[in-house]
């Protein structure tokens, strides 16, 4: 494997898990309070896990210039890998902090009777797919890296987008224009934040100039 080494880029690797799985814990929160949370006060902590994102980040990228200047270029090709994922990592971050801006402006929670089945859905899947992919990139799971990739589509891009049509379109009964702009923005950042879970796990199964892109076989 690419960064199977005692070195900085490990070190590295390891920090990136870390900001992984801040970022997931920002996202169910912001989640939570979205759907679950009539109350203004809104969770500052996500506001601060955050810049505990961004910092790794940085420090993430720090240590693989610094490993891959004394090691040389063979170190390169893991640690741009590694560069693309705390990237996907950061955005992440950026959407779960959106999620809570909804929740700020959308006081009360969002509670869509006629989609209701399919908002639990998909945050069932988002919560399931970040597990997942915790684990596949912990265990360079090629198979289960590549059965993420290909079921993106039907199980969330798809459903997401077929909530943002109805939305934008005025086709969901007894809602409000304000609850109308929530939800497609809503569904929006849950497609994108998968989108970014799955950019992530092609780093497994697919070359480095094709990280983020599906294989053509599937």
């Amino acid at each position: 494997k690419l960064w199977k080494s005692d070195n900085l880029l490990v070190q590295a690797w390891d920090q990136s898990f870390e900001m992984l799985e801040i970022a997931r814990d920002m996202c169910l929160e912001a989640m939570r309070i979205l759907r679950e949370s009539d109350d203004t006060i809104i969770n500052k902590d996500i506001r601060q896990k955050d810049k505990k994102v961004n910092e790794y980040e940085q420090e993430v990228r720090r240590k693989v210039m610094t490993h891959c200047t004394v090691q040389g270029p063979n170190e390169l090709p893991g640690g741009m890998v590694l560069v693309s994922i705390v990237i996907d990592i950061e955005r992440i971050g950026d959407y779960a902090k959106n999620i809570l801006d909804l929740a700020e402006v959308h006081s009360n929670r969002l509670d869509i009777p006629e989609l209701e089945k399919d908002l639990l859905q998909i945050e069932s899947t988002t919560k399931e797919r970040f597990k997942e992919s915790i684990r596949i990139l912990r265990e360079q799971d090629e198979d289960s890296a590549k059965h993420q990739m290909s079921t993106f589509k039907t199980e969330l891009s798809s459903i997401c987008d077929t909530i943002v049509d109805r939305a934008a379109g005025g086709k969901i009964t007894g809602v409000t224009p304000d609850e109308c702009a929530t939800l497609a923005l809503y569904a929006r950042y849950l497609k994108r934040i998968n989108s970014h879970l799955n950019n992530m796990v092609t780093s497994v199964a697919n070359p480095f100039e094709k990280i983020g892109f599906r294989s053509e076989e599937m």
